[in-house]
Formats: structure tokens, sequence, C-alpha cells
């Protein structure tokens, strides 16, 4: 299967970038290829601007600028983000990858009602992300990060789309020793794919 894999931390010594390479090695140890989008280190502009935002409906035009992601998110069949939880979301650096690239007519069509999903050809979407908030706190709120991907993105993939929502929670507090389990239970979940 070919993965597309976004990464959204700002420091290539993050226990993020451990997360990182620890997915991509299991992985691509399970067979499957795998493109890594460092959407901080190759300086991805998340600001969708005034003229993006003018031509934003209009299908083709709108990928100017951002075609390399577009044709990325239409080779894959699946789709694993690694991220930091902030404020209860994910990083505003991911949220203007969403913005900018799932426009129309890559991720969606707008209907006479309905939106019709355009990338079917994602099967599968994988999460791994920690959370500074005991997972208690994260029930209470409605856990907004995963909603958002629960049930808006994968909406726009293909019928079926399964979800793996891998995370570590109350991660400020967590000992060495939590940490090393927490990257063993990354390799061991994404080495069964």
């Amino acid at each position: 299967m070919h993965v597309l894999m976004i990464f959204a931390h700002p420091r290539a010594d993050s226990f993020s970038a451990a997360l990182r390479d620890t997915t991509r090695a299991a992985l691509e140890a399970a067979g499957h290829s795998v493109e890594l989008r460092d959407l901080y280190a190759e300086g991805f502009i998340a600001v969708l601007t005034a003229e993006e935002r003018a031509r934003y409906h209009t299908e083709g035009e709108n990928e100017a600028g951002i075609e390399d992601h577009v044709a990325a998110l239409r080779r894959a069949e699946a789709l694993v983000m690694v991220y930091p939880t902030w404020w209860y979301g994910m990083p505003a650096m991911l949220k203007g990858w969403f913005d900018r690239v799932w426009s129309p007519g890559v991720a969606f069509r707008l209907g006479s009602g309905a939106i019709e999903p355009l990338l079917t050809n994602i099967r599968r979407i994988g999460v791994v992300t920690t959370y500074g908030s005991p997972s208690w706190l994260l029930w209470y709120i409605g856990w907004p990060d995963r909603k958002l991907i629960g049930r808006g993105i994968r909406r726009l993939c293909a019928k079926g789309c399964r979800l793996d929502w891998v995370c570590l929670n109350a991660m400020d507090q967590r000992k060495p020793a939590e940490l090393t389990a927490f990257v063993e239970k990354v390799r061991l979940h994404f080495s069964r794919w």
C-alpha cells in the first residue's frame, strides 16, 4: 500500500519526530511504501491567502502552488498523520494543510445538497498523536481532533475507510519508560498494517 505520511512538528529532536520515524520504519518493514511530507521542514505555507480563497471553488485553479501536495494525496492509498495535539486540536500548520490542499475538486465536490467525496483512493487513515491532557478531560470536551478527522476528513475518503487512532495522554507527566513503551506500541501497531 502507498502511504502518505504527514508530519507536523517544528522540532527535529521532538518526541513526535521519534514517533514519525518509528511509524515510518514499521510501515516500510511491513512492505508499504511511505511518502513523507514534513510540513515544517519543507516550509509549507499554512495560511490560505485572500487570492487563494477567491479561487477556492474554481476546480483546477485552486491547485496553484500546491500541485505536489495534491498529487501526493491522489497517489495515496492510506494517510498517516503524526502530530502533537495542542489546545485540543492539531497544530495550525496541519490545519492549514487541510485548508489549502483539501479543496473542491481535490477532496470533495459540492453537489446539490450533498458533498461528493473525491479521495476514494484513501482506504485507511492513521493518527499518531500526544496529549498533555488526561483522557477524562478529552472525553469531557468531546475529543475535538478525533471528531474532526473521524467524522469530517474520513468522510471524504473511500467508503468504509478505517481510522486507527494511536495516542498517548498526559504526555507531560510520563516517565521515560512510559514514553519508550508508547514508541513500542506505535511500532507494533503499524507493523500489523
